[in-house]
């Protein structure tokens, strides 16, 4: 059975059966790789030095992080009222999304700057990295902000000895920073320039665009310093973005802040201080309702201690100059129930007159707080609630306005929840407003009423009445307003904040940036991808040769042999070194030429490839050289009249040969030459020819090679390439077997398409592909040293005396 004969037990494949072609391009995959083991190695090698030079120079990061605790206000009366009334969308108690807001906040980052006076940041040079100092500094700069700075870039300061330094600009990076327009900074017009490069301590250093001062403090002589000035607004944009607030978790109303920054301490400085604006700001928002109660109650107070003092003098002096002290029992009773009257009455007129500054409150629209109406003595709790509502949804508008644009869809729905509470605030009001006016109606009915009573008593006695009357109505206002001050001020002396501080700031101990486990196996996977990605992609845009597995799939006719590397200068390898593994692939070649020609004693064997170079000489002659070991009586012809080469291999002048057959009457076996060895001839190509193509395809060519076939066993024609000139294709008719020969790492695939077209379109039969110089190895078992060592361990039986190699020695030989 032939070795090509399919076997019929495996005409059926097994459908989960691993098939081997598959197991064979992994194969190949992994030893294309791993010819490169030694590039692949040197940048994995370069990655993980190269993260651990990062990892050693590189600024370490840490996290600062705390907690606070955020308490949501219980549900008051007005919620319930509110429910009830339609408004159900109101909410009395602050929500963990508005507290993160107010913590993010621009307003509050900036109000912490400031207070911490964060506008300057030193920085002390060292071996290879600068890196930023806080505490324990040597120098101090002092800056004035009310005058335009420059910001962003970086000053150099060299202490010459404890008096005096060296100042110059390290980095030209600057921007103006104008503190009229502290959010637009302009780049300076021309570069920036000092006034003289040495200056005292404590000495102002003013310019055009910067003034500020630098105090010693600790410097010493030959200490290298640098520091940079950054203004509020971008110092407190830059924390408020890298500030991160979130709650511990989704039920909880603990939320956690977190920062990271190069400079533990002052990671922890600025949260902690950032926690502590945020607390002063909820009780100044708590002190300013009770604020503005003390202010309303002090303006009434201003207009009533005259009065009261006015009354007092004058019942003083209708007494003394009267002599009445006393009123009768008739006259006391009268007086005690018009007093209950009048104090009924002037309650009634501070409420009345609260309603109209409510009520104009909301009229024009104010955005400050309001009195609370419990604080002047109105019990009303539907009025009570509206009024703490509305307050808190301003608040809230003031926050969320100082984030939020005003289409955002928080903003718009506080805006819509505000105009429903101030409609229903502003029916309320008008409505208390009538119902006091017609109070205070009644009351001057009674009190009218009693005045008749009055009418009836002595002219002394009325009069007494009338000034103490008076004199009580102002009194009972007067002790009203000072009881209400007073508890507005107790109110504001215990007001705490409902939020408190659970951790305060600490910091890390170990960095969290950088990574330098992750950044070690980051170095070694980008040292693995990188030349892996290179040989994958130097693979994809190669166009040479390589694999003969894709040469066999890529050409239509079989791929019969594969030569391997000649390694020596000898062109004659088959003669001169028989034992070699070049010898013994051309024994393999002539072993299956044997198959593509059987029962025939004359053979003539053509070869040709697509470019000069691909070595079709040199399998030419050796292919002649095997035959003639064997005895057979073996030509070799060289057709390739424009660039002969067979003469310099055998040492021969190229003085005649075929040219001279063909353009002359000299008959071939002149021109045949002995080549030193047993069995084998030559006819040399001869003087190049001005016409090689129209020699060749004289007939007198065809009667030439019909008469060498006579006298020789075997006929190798070298012939020129196919792809450069027209006359090989002629010569395919005189031949019995066609050899196209293709180079590994030289030929180039777009060849392949030559030799499919010469058989699709040129009609040539009976061609195969030889793949000569095979000399990489890619996972088949080719190359130098490949499959053809038998093993047997002495040299009685002639084969060469190399062996095949071990796998991971041929994975890990270069090319």
């Amino acid at each position: 059975m032939y070795p090509n004969t399919p076997n019929p037990s495996n005409s059926g494949q097994n459908p989960f059966m691993v098939q081997k072609e598959d197991e064979i391009d992994l194969k190949v995959l992994l030893f294309n790789y791993l010819q490169y083991w030694v590039l692949i190695i040197a940048c994995m090698f370069v990655g993980v030095l190269g993260a651990f030079l990062f990892n050693r120079y590189a600024t370490n990061i840490f996290k600062v992080e705390s907690s606070i605790l955020v308490v949501d206000d219980k549900p008051s009366l007005g919620t319930d009222l509110f429910e009830s009334s339609g408004l159900g969308m109101l909410q009395g108690k602050s929500n963990i999304e508005n507290e993160i807001g107010i913590l993010k906040s621009f307003s509050l980052a900036q109000e912490a700057v400031t207070d911490l006076n964060l506008n300057v940041q030193y920085y002390k040079e060292g071996f290879v990295t600068t890196s930023q100092i806080y505490d324990k500094l040597p120098i101090l700069v002092t800056v004035d902000w009310k005058k335009p700075q420059l910001v962003g870039g970086r000053f150099k300061l060299e202490v010459i000895s404890e008096e005096s330094f060296e100042l110059t600009v390290e980095n030209e990076e600057f921007r103006i920073y104008n503190p009229n327009d502290p959010f637009y900074k302009t780049i300076p017009e021309q570069e920036v320039s000092l006034s003289k490069s040495v200056y005292t301590f404590g000495q102002e250093i003013s310019g055009e665009n910067f003034s500020f001062t630098i105090n010693q403090i600790a410097a010493l002589p030959g200490d290298i310093l640098q520091f940079n000035l950054v203004d509020t607004p971008s110092l407190a944009l830059k924390y408020k973005e890298e500030l991160a607030v979130t709650p511990i978790n989704k039920q909880a109303s603990i939320l956690s802040l977190s920062l990271e920054t190069p400079v533990r301490r002052l990671g922890e400085d600025y949260i902690n201080k950032l926690m502590e604006m945020y607390l002063a700001r909820e009780l100044d928002e708590k002190n300013r309702a009770s604020e503005n109660t003390v202010r309303f109650i002090d303006e009434q107070l201003s207009g009533i201690t005259d009065s009261l003092r006015f009354s007092e003098n004058k019942l003083q002096k209708y007494r003394t100059e009267n002599k009445v002290f006393n009123l009768s029992e008739e006259g006391s009773v009268i007086f005690e129930r018009m007093q209950e009257l009048e104090k009924q009455k002037g309650q009634a007129e501070i409420n009345l007159k609260y309603y109209k500054t409510l009520r104009d409150y909301l009229v024009s629209d104010l955005s400050g707080d309001m009195v609370a109406p419990s604080i002047v003595g109105v019990t009303d709790p539907l009025l009570n609630s509206l009024v703490q509502a509305y307050s808190e949804l301003q608040s809230e508008r003031n926050r969320l306005t100082a984030n939020f644009t005003d289409e955002a869809p928080a903003v718009r729905e506080n805006a819509t929840r505000l105009q429903n509470t101030k409609k229903q605030l502003q029916e309320n009001v008008n409505s208390a407003i009538s119902n006091t006016q017609n109070l205070i109606s009644d009351l001057n009915s009674q009190i009218r009423m009693l005045d008749v009573d009055v009418n009836s008593l002595p002219e002394t006695e009325r009069n007494l009445i009338g000034i103490q009357r008076q004199f009580s109505i102002n009194e009972n206002i007067y002790i009203y307003l000072l009881q209400k001050k007073a508890e507005a001020e107790i109110t504001m002396a215990s007001n705490m904040p409902k939020n408190t501080v659970l951790d305060y700031a600490k910091a890390s101990a170990i960095p969290v940036a950088p990574k330098r486990s992750l950044n070690l196996l980051i170095g070694l996977i980008l040292g693995l991808i990188l030349p892996i990605g290179f040989i994958t992609i130097k693979d994809f845009l190669n166009t040479k040769i390589e694999d003969p597995k894709e040469l066999e799939n890529q050409i239509k006719v079989p791929l019969i042999g594969m030569i391997g590397r000649n390694n020596s200068e000898d062109a004659i390898p088959v003669m001169n070194n028989p034992r070699s593994t070049v010898t013994e692939s051309f024994r393999s070649l002539r072993a299956d030429m044997s198959y593509l020609s059987p029962n025939k004693d004359n053979l003539t064997i053509l070869f040709t490839s697509s470019i000069s170079g691909e070595g079709k000489t040199f399998v030419s002659i050796n292919v002649a050289s095997v035959y003639a070991l064997m005895g057979k009586k073996t030509l070799l012809i060289g057709l390739d009249l424009r660039k002969p080469k067979i003469a310099e291999d055998f040492n021969l002048p190229n003085d005649k040969g075929m040219s001279t057959c063909l353009s002359s009457d000299t008959p071939w076996r002149d021109v045949v030459k002995a080549t030193g060895h047993k069995d084998m001839d030559v006819i040399l190509s001869g003087p190049i020819p001005p016409n090689p193509a129209e020699l060749l395809l004289q007939d007198k060519f065809g009667e030439i090679i019909k008469e060498i076939k006579a006298e020789y066993d075997v006929v190798i024609f070298d012939c020129p390439p196919v792809g450069l000139v027209s006359e090989t294709k002629e010569l395919f008719g005189f031949a019995d077997i066609s050899f196209y020969v293709f180079r590994q790492g030289y030929s180039m695939k777009g060849n392949t398409q030559i030799l499919n077209n010469l058989i699709e379109k040129g009609g040539v039969s009976k061609i195969y592909g030889i793949l000569n110089d095979v000399h990489i190895d890619k996972g088949y078992g080719y190359g130098y040293g490949y499959g053809y060592g038998y093993g047997y361990g002495n040299n009685s039986y002639g084969y060469h005396e190399e062996v095949q190699l071990p796998w991971w020695k041929r994975a890990l030989r270069r090319k």
